[in-house]
């Protein structure tokens, strides 16, 4: 007879992890769905609990919280700890190199971006932190504004919410940058503490409130073209599960930034519809500023002389040449295509 089963009755990890979203947000709808693929295929040797922003640190002192064990992990973007160095910045919101997120993360997973990524987190900075970058983010809308944006100088002046390197962008272009996170954003705006301000898409603009306090929806931006989310674990913590615990969040995470791309494309689609329903001006970002965005993002790079920041934009400069040179060469203008069969769009 064969021998009975042995059922492991060992207690599973248990992790405290915090993103850095409202609970509102699909942001953390986002966070939860990879919590959700841990805890489904560990299958009760890995249990996640997820916390929204603040629960037990402010969103922007979340590395240092899972760097020290104060929290287990957490889910935010890396443009979120510019402050520590600039170059974090370059693995959430990269220069507009004509790549977009998904082109991204493949130079983070086969381009060496990943290695870049540990190099800073583990070997510059010294933090005890383990990161993914996952999730595809689009093109976000260079903001909400109480007046429409006509021209570079109409920006100029402006007091104006956004992050990372997006911040030395708008003050190369001449607004006075407040950095927020998002829950603190429309009542500041509210208050007329700031003119305009950017977070990064309908779904969250809506349900965080910025219909109510702006009508002038400014969109398509070079400041964010491309961006992807950081989910974080303290290392020694991570590097304490068991090999297969490991891999479960490792593709757990890549699981994630799949589904979540999709889930993106519906969602956003259907909330920018209820946003121009609300009575909101959506409007394209005149060419004029696009032009002064990216000769903007020259003097960005250029006065960033830190040798490991353009150690980092040389590796993301050869790939996008060749992956976004393939692409445009491959593929045919979906534009076109676009507007033979949707002529009246």
């Amino acid at each position: 007879m064969a021998a009975p089963a042995v059922v492991n009755a060992q207690a599973p990890v248990r992790l405290k992890f915090q993103s850095t979203w409202p609970n509102k947000d699909i942001f953390h709808e986002f966070a939860s769905d990879f919590v959700k693929r841990v805890n489904d295929m560990g299958a009760g040797r890995i249990q996640i609990e997820l916390l929204q922003a603040g629960a037990v640190v402010p969103a922007f002192q979340l590395i240092d919280a899972v760097s020290t064990g104060v929290l287990d992990g957490g889910h935010g973007v890396a443009a979120y700890w510019y402050g520590k160095n600039k170059a974090f910045s370059l693995f959430g919101t990269a220069p507009p190199f004509g790549w977009n997120a998904n082109q991204l993360l493949a130079w983070i997973k086969y381009g060496g971006g990943q290695q870049l990524y540990d190099e800073l987190v583990q070997g510059v900075l010294k933090l005890n932190v383990q990161g993914f970058l996952s999730g595809p983010m689009p093109t976000q809308p260079f903001g909400w504004f109480k007046k429409e944006i006509t021209g570079p100088e109409d920006f100029k002046g402006q007091k104006y919410r956004t992050v990372g390197l997006g911040a030395d962008l708008a003050k190369e272009m001449g607004a006075a940058v407040t950095i927020l996170p998002g829950g603190e954003i429309v009542p500041a705006i509210d208050r007329g503490l700031i003119d305009g301000a950017e977070f990064n898409n309908p779904s969250s603009d809506k349900v965080l409130g910025f219909p109510d306090v702006s009508k002038i929806y400014m969109v398509q931006s070079y400041h964010q073209a491309l961006e992807c989310f950081e989910i974080l674990f303290n290392k020694r913590k991570f590097d304490s599960l068991p090999p297969e615990v490991q891999a479960i969040v490792r593709y757990a995470a890549e699981a994630a930034s799949a589904d979540m791309s999709w889930k993106a494309q519906d969602r956003y689609s259907k909330d920018l519809e209820a946003i121009k329903a609300a009575g909101v001006k959506v409007i394209p970002t005149p060419k004029s500023v696009l032009e002064a965005q990216l000769a903007a993002w020259d003097k960005v790079i250029s006065n960033t002389q830190d040798p490991f920041f353009q150690k980092v934009i040389e590796s993301q400069k050869g790939f996008a040449k060749r992956v976004v040179g393939m692409t445009r060469e491959m593929e045919a203008p979906r534009d076109l295509a676009y507007e033979h069969f949707f002529p009246q769009a």
